[in-house]
């Protein structure tokens, strides 16, 4: 195959910049341990140096973080089911991916940082974990990682692929090298037409771009939600509870006073509190301490009891439980300009949805979701304590509202075996029988 010199330069220029930034690497994993010491760990997986011993031929699954672990899950989940003969790595950046990793697989699949995007680590990671088969998770477009996944031979999918016009522009400065990094790839399976045309744009193959859907939809049901809900009533009893989930730091001064409000109204109103990352559980909890209201904690005392007025979801992995506990959900990173989080989990629980204005994240979701009546977008802090107040007062339209969302969920499940079908022609035969 003849070279493209343009491409040469362009990955000899961005290489050359990342390793005059290798120093500032090593701050950053410095500076994000004093706030979560799990970034202390494993710095040998972030700069690929795994020893002498190599793996065997992995599928491999590249998922950022705790949300792209979340999208990600029905595809893993139905290759554990119907291929349980092949070997599954599953990367993470974020320590939070990897605890949502193990806590939903455990040693099923195996787990490791996925290092940065140096030629020579990245040329590392691949030669000790053999992937036959790469599938990464929604926006990853490491040019480095892709061009050397094409230089060995490995195919390579995004699989749930998004790509909001605000990530467009941020690709801006580097457009003409992830542009052809795009152009190694197997194929695009984009969550929505829209989405497929920015990756279009920023310089994907169209004949490798297919229409998928989300995989979010292909949420799986399971019936510990149910079962946490009547435990949880069995401790709090019957008081109206609704919940603040994937907030962020900006956003917790707006639930304190959002629940103050409400609370005027329904002095025995339980707050369920689950902010997005693990460093935030403490300051949340003290939070509602200075407010002067009674907390409780998930790894303290299990389950909140007649008395507290504010429980704090201080795990990970039983988000989907404690949705299915409040008549009402606060989806945040929307009232901050994060972009949103995952609005289908408290609908597919038959939960209410209340969210801010910035859901870029999930744009379509959210016009689905609104268009079905099954969610009500508030434009400030105060709109948003307006319509939680207004569904905890209304049974009857969180009823309407919980139905709709349990309809558009069934409805818009198929992402998986489209995927599925896709991905299919790179698997790794099976073995014969």
């Amino acid at each position: 195959m003849r070279k493209d010199p343009v491409e040469h330069l362009l990955r000899a220029l961005y290489s050359a910049a990342l390793y005059l930034l290798v120093p500032v690497t090593v701050y950053h994993l410095i500076w994000r341990g004093f706030r979560q010491p799990e970034y202390f760990q494993r710095w040998n997986e972030r700069y690929a140096a795994y020893g002498a011993q190599s793996h065997g031929e992995t599928v491999w699954i590249h998922a950022v973080s705790v949300g792209e672990v979340g999208a990600a899950a029905p595809l893993i989940n139905a290759l554990l089911r119907e291929r349980p003969d092949l070997r599954l790595l599953v990367s993470t950046i974020t320590p939070t991916g990897s605890s949502r990793a193990r806590a939903l697989w455990g040693d099923r699949v195996e787990h490791v940082y996925l290092p940065y995007d140096l030629s020579g680590a990245v040329r590392r990671f691949l030669a000790h974990y053999r992937p036959r088969l790469g599938l990464i998770v929604e926006t990853e477009l490491w040019p480095n990682l892709l061009f050397c996944c094409r230089d060995q031979g490995i195919p390579v999918y995004i699989v749930n692929a998004r790509l909001s016009e605000r990530s467009l522009r941020g690709y801006r400065a580097l457009r003409a090298l992830v542009g052809r990094a795009l152009r190694t790839l197997r194929a695009v399976a984009a969550q929505s037409r829209r989405d497929g045309e920015r990756f279009v744009r920023l310089g994907a193959k169209r004949d490798a771009v297919v229409v998928t859907g989300n995989l979010k939809f292909d949420i799986g049901t399971d019936p510990r939600w149910q079962a946490s809900a009547a435990t949880f009533r069995e401790h709090a009893g019957s008081r109206p509870v609704w919940i603040a989930a994937s907030t962020h730091p900006e956003e917790e001064a707006m639930v304190v006073a959002i629940h103050q409000r409400l609370r005027q109204r329904w002095p025995d109103l339980l707050l369920l509190w689950a902010p997005r990352h693990p460093e935030r559980f403490r300051p949340a909890s003290q939070a509602a301490i200075d407010a002067g209201w009674r907390v409780a904690t998930r790894r303290l005392t299990r389950w909140p009891d007649p008395d507290d007025a504010v429980f704090v979801v201080d795990t990970l992995g039983e988000l989907m439980d404690f949705y299915a506990c409040a008549q009402v959900a606060f989806v945040g990173g929307s009232l901050q300009d994060i972009g949103g989080h995952n609005v289908l989990e408290p609908a597919a629980v038959g939960t209410a949805v209340v969210t801010g204005p910035h859901l870029h994240n999930f744009a379509d979701i959210a016009r689905q979701m609104q268009a079905a009546g099954a969610m009500v977008v508030g434009q400030d802090a105060d709109a948003v304590a307006d319509a939680v107040e207004a569904l905890l007062a209304d049974e009857a339209r969180r009823s309407e509202m919980a139905a709709a969302g349990l309809v558009l969920v069934e409805h818009g499940r198929g992402a998986l075996a489209k995927t599925l079908a896709l991905v299919g022609r790179d698997l790794p035969a099976p073995p014969a029988t």
